[in-house]
């Protein structure tokens, strides 16, 4: 019997047993559909998290700040001596905590790793005036990730009078759509030192969408434009204000420089992060809960794999007089062996391709419903994206394990005695 005699006979020998072969297929497709599941949801959230770091910033960035009393105490340290030196940068909210000196900008500048050094001020607004009505306003920071997700337009240009607003905020200022916002003004109003306001006037660069970083909740003002609103907030007053600053970007010029680059800073009483550090909880919480998951579908696959074992079991004692009568007629071991082997790879087959499809069906379905309804909030987030390597190693796991779970009953049948099984009743 030539090979692909005996793939049609392990075929149609699968088929015999209808009943049977489906209950089995179906336990296959059961751990296929689970895996396909869990490794799009794995794809999909890591994706927008990859999406929203490149929003967020640069990997060749670190954001440094000053190390805060607050959580220094909360670690069981003593209070720390009182420093003149010191700037204090006010949240706006009755609250104010330690900014960056000009001296604290230097240090960063001479850390050894560090190319460049990009200050932020800290500008805390009075108002925001746009079609007649005023509105409270906390400026975001100035964003460089070329990854930030727009509904429209661009980010705010530097050197010029730019800001990038909320999709959420287009109809509360007087937009019919987020198109007619772009190159729309507002009024940023400020207050010096005086007490005297002043209404400086912004263009709408563009429109954002939410985000998993949260750096588009607030509107995006351009860098110069920032630096422009600081100084007259600073300015009216009988002395010169040092200058001050809520966090600085520091540019390295190697990110594996990143872990040298903290501990000198953290050395000289400030602290940085990376992009990662930032977001790289999220991606440790997500890719624990999907292997959980995909521990869960590899467990339905082991279940479903005796009951392949227990199908080819009862088949080999059910078709004993056949097996003999093969090897009576010249049928080898090996060939045995590769019948049965079959008989489990093609379940395994059926199961691996129904649950593949129904997975990828199913969460593109899921997808699009879940994107228009409950995650609504967080657009640009596909809850689940496939990946056509993905899909193809968990149809090779599920045909290994099919396979494997084939091996005992094969074995059984290939070492029968052709003499013995003729005699079987």
């Amino acid at each position: 019997m030539k090979w692909q005699d005996v793939v049609g006979s392990a075929v149609t020998s699968t088929l015999r047993s209808r009943i049977r072969t489906v209950l089995t297929v179906v336990a296959v497709f059961i751990g296929a559909l689970t895996l396909t599941l869990t490794s799009g949801m794995g794809t999909g959230v890591n994706r927008y998290i990859d999406e929203t770091v490149a929003a967020f910033g640069d990997a060749d960035t670190l954001y440094v700040q000053k190390s805060q009393p607050l959580l220094e105490l909360s670690t069981g340290t003593g209070p720390r001596a009182y420093d003149p030196e010191d700037t204090q940068v006010s949240t706006g909210f009755g609250v104010s905590f330690a900014g960056l000196s000009e001296e604290n900008i230097a240090t960063v500048e001479d850390t050894p790793g560090v190319a460049e050094v990009q200050p932020v001020y800290n500008v805390v607004p009075t108002y925001l005036e746009a079609a007649g009505e005023k509105f409270q306003l906390a400026l975001g920071v100035p964003v460089h990730g070329d990854g930030l997700q727009m509904v429209t337009g661009a980010t705010a240009a530097e050197g010029e009078d730019e800001i990038a607003i909320p999709d959420s905020w287009v109809a509360d200022l007087g937009f019919t759509s987020a198109e007619d916002a772009v190159g729309g003004t507002v009024q940023v109003v400020m207050t010096d030192q005086a007490g005297a306001e002043r209404s400086f006037e912004a263009r709408v660069s563009g429109v954002t969408q939410a985000s998993l970083a949260g750096v588009a909740m607030n509107p995006l003002p351009s860098t110069s434009f920032n630096e422009r609103l600081y100084a007259y907030q600073t300015g009216g007053g009988p002395e010169q204000i040092p200058a001050s600053y809520i966090m600085a970007r520091a540019i390295m010029d190697d990110p594996a420089q990143a872990t040298a680059v903290q501990e000198e800073l953290e050395r000289a009483g400030m602290v940085a992060s990376t992009v990662e550090d930032q977001l790289g909880m999220f991606r440790t919480v997500i890719d624990a809960v999907i292997w959980i998951l995909n521990t869960c579908a590899v467990i339905a696959l082991l279940a479903a794999s005796l009951g392949i074992v227990n199908t080819l079991l009862m088949s080999v004692q059910e078709r004993t007089r056949e097996i003999g009568l093969m090897k009576a007629l010249g049928m080898s071991g090996p060939k045995v062996f590769g019948l049965f082997s079959l008989e489990a790879v093609f379940i395994g087959f059926l199961g691996a391709v129904a649950g593949v499809a129904t997975g990828v069906a199913g969460g593109t379905w899921a997808a699009g419903v879940l994107a228009e309804g409950f995650l609504a909030g967080l657009p640009g987030l596909s809850l689940f994206a496939f990946r056509a390597r993905s899909l193809a190693l968990i149809a090779v796991a599920v045909l290994s394990i099919a396979f494997l779970a084939g091996t005992i009953p094969a074995v059984r049948a290939a070492g029968k005695d052709p003499i013995t099984a003729l005699r079987h009743e």
